[in-house]
C-alpha cells in the first residue's frame, strides 16, 4: 500500500504527541483570529466614537447639553464619553454642596475621570496579553513537536538494516508541519499585538489630553 504524503496524509500520519501540539497549535490560532477581530472592532468603534464626541464637545454646545445627551442615548457610552460623564457627574454632585471649595470640586472630578479612564484602558487591553502569549511562546511549541517528531523518526531507524533518506522523509516532513503551523499561529498574534498596542497607546493619549483640557474647563466653571 502506498504511503499518503499529502499535507492532512502527513498530520494523520503523525504520532501522537505531534498530534497533541498541531490540535493546540491550531486552537491557538483560532482564539488568536476571534480575539483579532473582535479587538479591530472595538478599537475602531473606540476612535469613532471619540471623533464624533469631540466633534460635538467643541462645538460650542452647553455643558449640560451634553452631559444629557450622553445619559439619554439608547446605546452605552464608551471612551471618551464615559470620562466625560464620569467628571461631569461628580462636579455637579460636589458643585451642590455649599460648602465645597473650587479645587475640592475640580480634584473630585479629576478623580472620578481617572477611575473611568483606567476602566476604559482595562477594557481596551483585554486579550492583548493572550496575543502576546501565543506569539511568543507557538514558535516554541511548534519546535517541540517538531523535535519530538525527528526524534521518533530516527528512532524507528533502528529496527531497519538499511536506512533510506525515504524512510525517514516522511517522518521529518509531519515533525516540520508543527514548526509551520506554530509561526502559522504566532505570526498573526504578534502583528496583531503590536498593532493594537499602538492603537490603545494611541487612545490612551487622546483620552489624557481630553481629560486635561476638561479639566481646564471645569476649573473655570468653578470659579463662577
Amino acid at each position: 500500500m502506498q504511503a499518503d504524503y499529502s499535507f492532512i496524509g502527513l498530520i494523520m500520519g503523525a504520532s501522537p504527541v505531534v498530534k497533541v501540539v498541531m490540535v493546540l497549535l491550531l486552537l491557538a490560532s483560532i482564539v488568536s483570529w476571534n480575539h483579532i477581530l473582535r479587538k479591530a472592532a472595538v478599537i475602531k468603534l473606540a476612535r469613532r466614537a471619540a471623533d464624533e464626541f469631540e466633534k460635538r464637545f467643541w462645538s460650542g454646545s452647553d455643558l449640560n447639553d451634553i452631559y444629557r445627551s450622553v445619559v439619554q442615548r439608547r446605546d452605552p457610552a464608551t471612551g471618551m464619553e464615559n470620562i466625560f460623564e464620569a467628571g461631569f457627574k461628580e462636579f455637579a454632585r460636589l458643585r451642590k454642596q455649599s460648602n465645597a471649595k473650587p479645587m475640592e470640586v475640580l480634584e473630585g472630578s479629576q478623580r472620578a475621570m481617572r477611575v473611568s479612564l483606567a476602566r476604559e484602558l482595562d477594557e481596551l487591553d483585554t486579550h492583548l496579553s493572550f496575543l502576546a502569549t501565543v506569539g511568543s511562546t507557538s514558535p516554541y511549541v511548534g519546535l517541540f513537536g517538531t523535535v519530538w517528531g525527528i526524534m521518533n523518526s530516527f528512532r524507528s531507524l533502528g529496527s531497519v538494516e538499511h536506512a533510506t533518506l525515504a524512510l525517514v522523509a516522511p517522518g521529518i516532513a509531519e515533525a516540520l508541519i508543527a514548526t509551520a503551523m506554530g509561526l502559522f499561529a504566532a505570526i498573526p498574534a504578534v502583528i496583531a499585538y503590536n498593532r493594537f498596542a499602538n492603537d490603545v497607546e494611541r487612545l490612551d493619549s487622546r483620552y489624557d489630553t481630553f481629560m486635561e483640557e476638561f479639566s481646564s474647563i471645569l476649573h473655570r466653571h468653578a470659579q463662577e
